[in-house]
This record gives structure tokens, sequence and C-alpha cells, in this order.
């Protein structure tokens, strides 16, 4: 096993002076690197990967070296300790992981072209260039580059270019950075550019495939993010250009390189004419999250990976402050209770999830500490709580001071706690804490006994969890004005209920907007007094009312049988936000039922009388001057309508269909997906399905793809779904990029498991190889954990991932989802006859 090692230790790189030689043709790289640093051992380390070195100088003589590629090192022998020059001459090639330097593909006009560009979080700038690749190593870069260039190409990176001579494109110099931030592209890119008030630079580039104005709405989100995060933290913008860049492979969603920040092309490109809002919504909330780390990531910088919460929690909370400040009427807000809060709620309920800090031992493990719904969900979550707890104004002022302290440098958690505790006279290390450094989440149980509130806490499971006593500094927010703020005890009684009660003239609730990460119990009185009034709460409330008992539930504290008859108290809602969660509730009962069965009928009723009155109060398409919730909460009920075979919605979206035949691409794109789903399950055949799949192997609009994908996946017909299958492997029809999510629509789609569930056994070894360098490589497994809900499928679950426990990018992820597996088979046993009968009875 490798070890962990800290190249820093025994170096510390100051300068690299980096000139690359890339021949697209060939798929080869020839380089040079002089690093410039101070020896503090007379034997350093410098990371490489899969590097031929050829030449090691240190005062133009060659000294020796010694490669280790266990441990991805070029181990140099300078013999003296102090400041030194090396220079490492080397050749490797282009990669088609999406890792490192590397191609990626397109057509435009039927001809295929590739655009060169990088990705190196969290540790492939190695496979670039030898280096200290460490976040702590900060440096100076300047990049030559040399390529095989062709007239009309452009060329992008960290810096401005300062010349080209003999075919080198030379660039300034960076500011001090880490190695994982360096990036550059070049091909054949249109691009569009304007200035923020204060000067900054800003640009969108994409390739040819694309119309010019899908430019346009990330250029101004990215403007007007810059202009806000210069206020708000009170810091300038640290360099002379932004530029936002779509990759047409991409593995990640987007990557926060300091002045070139790279994304999916689904990510930053939008054709505003017809884009749905929540689309829209999501780009936004990329490009604010990316920008937010051009300060916190960027100018300051975890000083290892164990602190890696610290860069993606803190820009997950911003994108959100930034969204709601650029466009206020979009209720960001709303989003971040049906997305974050409900991610980190459902993976922190499971025994063996790692804590927000977690110790790195493997170099292996640093990718697996990407765990979305801990690191950037439940961070974010806690970030809120924090923000909650002491206002926006001295959230500001501490990062200021945050900021002046450490820039240019590195920090931990302790720094920041230290700035925002200074700022608010508070400890908040003591309150971070507990919530850090220890993995889960508490459940309060709130009880009422003789006439005295009885609250305690104790962590909440979602299937067997290994109790061990751990306490939260818990802050309560409640709406009863004598209620503690922070709850840091087991337990914590109130006394005088019924005085308090007619005091506030409203039922006792506890975590008021839902900012802290805790769910509630309440008995069944104080419970019943929260659902006479439930009419009256705001939405947030509603949501959260159902959010706690969906969880309780899941735990088995209580059952989804109690939950089913409360699900009519929202069904006529009008807002998006419980909308999306009372669907949630619904599309988990579908668990309980079997496809094509009496039960699954009663299910679809259910679902109708549910969703009915919506569906004729909004109809298909939009109406003039509605809100911008109707136009959100279409989508759901569609689908709703849909899934309970309700005929006129079926015949109207074929009609529509129909309207639209010869331009798909122009339905309305809110509910395009659902169009195109209900005509290949009630009106489709093998003709119309090739010509779908046709559609999306030439489509370039990054949402008509994924409509025509999720279309495409819904097929019950065996033999298309075979033929689905068995393009997984075709990068011209589906992009290693997108391959999840077309296998995670296969495997869930009741016709298509089986098959689904062979290849990825069958072709495990060719999936590794395409994609098993990259951080996303795990989240396979989930995938499939968060689908599979059979003794069968968990006992061959079992079988296959027995022999790679050991593999340690791998084995929390397994271990994990077992157990998510086995939670729900035993959630589904022991509960699936009352659901049914619940069901049945609220017809």
């Amino acid at each position: 096993m490798a070890e962990l090692l800290r190249f820093y230790n025994d170096f510390h790189p100051a300068h690299y002076d980096l000139n690359l030689d890339i021949n697209r043709e060939h798929k080869t790289i020839k380089g040079s690197v002089l690093i410039s640093g101070e020896a503090l051992n007379e034997t350093i380390s410098i990371h490489q990967k899969y590097l031929q070195i050829k030449q090691v100088t240190v005062k133009d003589h060659e000294v020796p070296f010694v490669v280790d590629d266990e441990n991805d090192a070029l181990k140099i022998t300078l013999g003296f300790v102090g400041d030194v020059q090396v220079k490492i001459v080397y050749e490797t090639k282009l990669t088609d992981t999406m890792m490192g330097i590397y191609p990626s593909y397109y057509e435009v006009a039927g001809q295929k072209k590739q655009l060169i560009g990088t990705q190196f979080e969290t540790n492939a700038a190695r496979q670039a260039f030898p280096c200290v690749d460490e976040p702590e190593a900060k440096a100076t870069f300047t990049l030559a580059l040399k390529y095989d260039e062709h007239e009309g190409e452009t060329t992008l990176a960290n810096t401005p270019e300062v010349k080209v001579e003999n075919g080198v494109h030379y660039f300034e110099e960076t500011v001090k950075m880490s190695t994982y931030l360096v990036a550059f592209a070049f091909g054949e890119l249109q691009g569009k550019k304007t200035k923020t008030n204060s000067g900054v630079e800003i640009g969108v580039f994409a390739t040819k495939a694309h119309q010019p104005k899908e430019l346009d709405f990330a250029l101004d989100i990215a403007k007007r993010s810059i202009e806000f995060y210069e206020e708000y933290y009170q810091t300038p913008y640290p360099l002379k250009h932004s530029w936002q860049l779509a990759l047409p492979d991409f593995s990640a969603g987007a990557m926060e390189n300091w002045g070139l920040v790279t994304y999916r092309e689904a990510y930053l490109l939008v054709d505003s004419e017809n884009t749905a809002l929540d689309q829209k919504k999501l780009v936004a909330t990329v490009i604010t999250h990316e920008l937010a780390h051009q300060w916190f990531g960027d100018l300051v910088t975890m000083k290892w990976w164990d602190d890696l919460w610290l860069n993606e929690s803190f820009a997950n909370m911003m994108e959100y402050v930034a969204v709601d400040a650029l466009e206020p009427s979009w209720n960001i807000w709303e989003t971040f209770q049906t997305s974050e809060a409900v991610a980190a709620l459902t993976r922190d309920a499971t025994d063996g999830v790692q804590s927000v800090h977690v110790e790195v031992k493997n170099p292996a493990e640093i990718d697996t500490l990407f765990d979305g719904a801990i690191v950037y969900a439940k961070g974010s979550r806690l970030l809120v709580m924090v923000r909650s707890l002491i206002g926006d104004e001295a959230l500001r002022s501490g990062l200021k001071a945050y900021f002046a302290k450490h820039q240019y440098g590195n920090a931990s958690g302790d720094d920041l706690w230290q700035a925002l505790g200074q700022a608010c006279g508070l400890d908040i290390g003591a309150v971070m804490h507990s919530w850090l450094e220890q993995p889960g989440y508490p459940v309060v149980k709130v009880e009422l006994k003789d006439d005295a509130l009885h609250l305690s806490q104790k962590q909440f499971f979602i299937g067997q969890g290994q109790d061990q006593g751990r306490l939260w500094q818990i802050p309560l927010n409640s709406n009863f004005k004598d209620v503690p703020t922070l709850m840091k005890d087991q337990t914590l009684v109130i006394e005088d209920y019924t005085k308090l009660r007619q005091q506030q003239g409203q039922a006792f609730r506890l975590n008021l907007e839902n900012n802290a990460h805790f769910i509630v119990e309440y008995d069944q009185v104080l419970l019943d007094d929260i659902l006479a009034e439930q009419a009256a709460l705001d939405n947030i409330s509603k949501l959260q009312l159902m959010q706690d008992l969906r969880f309780l539930a899941q735990g088995q504290v209580t059952t989804y049988a109690q939950l089913i008859p409360l699900l009519a108290l929202f069904k006529d809602n009008h807002s998006e936000m419980v909308n999306s969660y009372l669907y949630t509730v619904v599309n988990d009962l579908k668990q309980f039922v079997a496809a094509d069965s009496a039960e699954e009928t009663a299910l679809k009723q259910f679902t109708a009388k549910l969703s009915s009155a919506n569906f004729e109060r909004l109809g298909l398409l939009a109406k003039a001057a509605e809100s911008d919730d109707d136009q959100l909460t279409r989508p759901y009920i569609l689908n709703a309508a849909l899934y309970a075979e309700n005929e006129a919605a079926k015949a109207q979206a074929h009609d529509l269909f129909q309207k639209y035949e010869a331009d798909l691409l122009a339905l309305p794109a809110g509910i395009r997906p659902y169009i195109l789903k209900n005509e290949v399950v009630n009106y489709g055949d093998k003709a119309l399905f090739e010509r779908l799949l046709n559609a999306y192997r030439k489509a370039v609009d990054p949402s008509y793809k994924k409509d025509l994908s999720y279309a495409l996946t819904k097929t019950q017909d065996p033999e298309l779904l075979a033929s689905l299958v068995a393009s997984f492997e075709d990068a011209d029809t589906i992009k290693p990029q997108d391959l999840r999510g077309w296998f995670g629509a296969v495997l869930a789609n009741d016709f298509g498991q089986e098959l689904a569930w062979k290849w990825i056994r069958d072709d495990w070894s060719w999936l590794k190889a395409t994609v098993g360098g990259d951080m996303e490589f795990p989240t396979y497994i989930t995938v499939i954990a968060r689908i599979f809900k059979t003794q069968e499928r968990l006992d061959e679950f079992k079988a296959f991932f027995a022999d790679k426990l050991d593999q340690p990018a791998l084995t929390r992820e397994i271990k994990m989802d077992t157990e998510v597996i086995q939670s729900r088979v035993n959630l589904i046993s022991r509960q699936k006859e009352a659901v049914v009968k619940a069901i049945t009875a609220a017809l």
C-alpha cells in the first residue's frame, strides 16, 4: 500500500517555469520544468505520475534520481540543503481519462474536433508536470505552451497571454497558488467578454458547436457575481481576468481553477429563450459556487485535503447567498431546502458515514473525501447554521479579517472560527467542533409531561446504527422565547408549558427556518397541535413538517403508513418547494409496490387524488403573468399526473408532442422531459426510439440532451433497453462523463434493471479503466445503492463487491452502501403491509 508522504516537508517550491510542447495528433507531451525553491533535506521528492523522466539537472549538472511509481515520486539526491533550482526534462501522453491534460471530443457540422483542457484537482497536476502536488506547496508559475496549432484557435490560461514567439504562447506569471489550480486550454473556441465595475475582464468560452447566444446568461451571472463577492468579502478580486470555459468532456460539474474556471457544458451554457427556470437556477449556482472559490479556496487554501470541506462547504453556502442577492425573485434558499438539506439528512443518517472533517490515511482516500452530501451539502448547512447564529454583518467582518490574514497562503478550519468568533464575540469553534469532528446528527425528541417540555437528543440512524452517546451543541431556534439558544446536554426541561403556550399563541416548534442540522420528533399531543395549525404555517415549515416525519419513517421511529394520511393536507399547495417534497414522499412510496400490481394501481390512484386539482389549475402550458412557483411546480404535477395515468394529461402531452414533432427542441423546456417520456412509454415504437436516440447523438443543447436521455431510459421494451446498454461503451453515443446518469436511469427502470446490473458486473474492468482515476468513480456504487431494494439484489451486491473492499478508494462506499440497501430491505419488509393498507384507505 502506498504511503501518505508529505513532500512539502522536504522541499518548499517557490516558482515553476513550465514549458510544454503538445502534439494532438500523436497525443504526446514533451515538457521541462525549472523549479526554484528551498530544500530542507539533501534528498527531496517531487510528485510525478505516468511521466517518463529524461533528465534532472542542478546548475547544468545532472544529479541522481530514482522514480518511485508506487508513491508517485521522483526522488532527487541534491547532496545539500538550501536554495536550489532543479530542472526536469520529461515526456508523457495526453490522457483519455478526463484527468491531467486531456482532449475533449465534439462535432461541428459533422466534423470531429478536439479541444485540449486540464483537470488537476485533487492530485493530477503530477500527471502534467513534476511538482510538489500538495495544497500547502503554493508557488508562482510561468507557462510557455506550444502545440500543433491551426489558424483561428484560442489559447487560454490562468493569466493573460504576454506574447507569441515561434509558435510558443507565453503567459504572465501567476500569483502564489496551489498546483491543483493551474489550468490552460486551447482549440477552436468562441467567446464573449465584458468588464466588471472594478475593471476585471470577464469571459465565457465554448466550442463553435454552440450558438453564440448560449454564452450570454453565464457572462451576465459571472460579471455580477464577481462584483457581488468583491463587495460582500470587502476584498478585491486578485486577478486581471476571470474566464469561464465549457469543456465537452468533463467529469466534475465544474472546477475553480484560478482565473480559468472550467465547467461541463450543461452547467455553463444556457439558451435563455427556452431553458427551464430550474436549469437556469442550477447553472447560476454552479457559476457562483466556482467564483466564490476564487477567494475561499484559491486566495486562501486548505493546508491539507482533510480540510477539503473548508473549501467546498463555504462555496456551497455562498452560491446561494450570491444568487439570492443577484436574483432575489428566484427564492433560491427554497432550492437549498429541497436539495442540500435533503441530501445531507439522508446520507448523514447512515452509520459509518464520514465526518465533515476527516483524516486522510492513504493517498487513494483523497478522492473519496468528495462525498457531495457531506462535504458540500452538510458542510454548507452547518455554515448556514453559523450564519443564522452570528448574523450576516459578523460573517462579513470575520471573512474580511480571514482573507487579509491568510491571503496567498493556507488556513485550517480553526483559523476561520477564530476570525468569525472575534467578529461576533462567540466561541464558534466550540459549537462547530461538535458538528464537524463527528459524523451523524441528532433527533431531538420533545415530550409533554406534567406541564413541562422534556427535550432529549440522540443520534438518528436510518438502518442499523451503533449509538456512541454523541452529543451536539444544537441551535434550537424555537418559536417559544423561553427556550435556550443552544442545547448542549443530552436532556433539557422547560417548565410551565401551558403558560408558555398561551403567551405564544401558537403550537410549540423547534428549528424555525430549518437551518440547523437536526430533525424533531414531537409526541402525539404536540404534533397534533402543529397539524391543527398547519394551514397557517409558512412554506418552509410545511416542508419541514413533511421532512421530519419522512425521516422518522425511514428510521422506523414512526412509519410511512402514519405519514400517508397527512399528505392530503399539502396537495393543493401552490409552492414549488412544498410540492417538490410532497412528490419526494410519493416517490418513496413506490418502493413498497411492485410494477404492474394491484397495489401499484392503488398508488397511482392515490397520486391522481393528490395531483388532480393542481393539474387542472396549471395545465401544460404557461399562463400569462403566472408566478415562478407555478412555472416550477408544473413539471412535478405533470409527472405525477402521467404516473397516475391521468388520461387528460396523457392526451394533452401527446397532442403537444405532435404539435412540436418537427422541432422537439422547441417544446417548452420545463415540461419537455415528461412530454418525451409520455411519448416513449405510451405512444412510442422502435422508430420513435431510434429517432430520439439519434437526436441525442446530434444534439448540442445540454438541457435537451438531458431530456432525451431521461425519456429514452423510461422505455419498457426489453429489446430497446438492451440496445441502450449496448451503447454504454460507445463514446460516440454516450460520453463517459454522462454514463453514470444513463446507467442509473436504466438500473432504476424495472424492465431494465437486470440488463444494467449485468453490464456493470461483466464490464467493471472496462469502467475502471475508463473512469477509475476520477473522483466520480465510487459514486457508481452510490447509484446502485439508491435503487436496490430486495434481499436478492443485496446478496448480489455483497457478492460482487466483496473482493473490492480492500481497495481504499472504494472501501467506505461499499460498506456504507451495503448498509443503505440493507436498511431499505428491512424497511420494506416491516412496513409494506401497513403502507399498502394506508394507501388504499386514503383513496
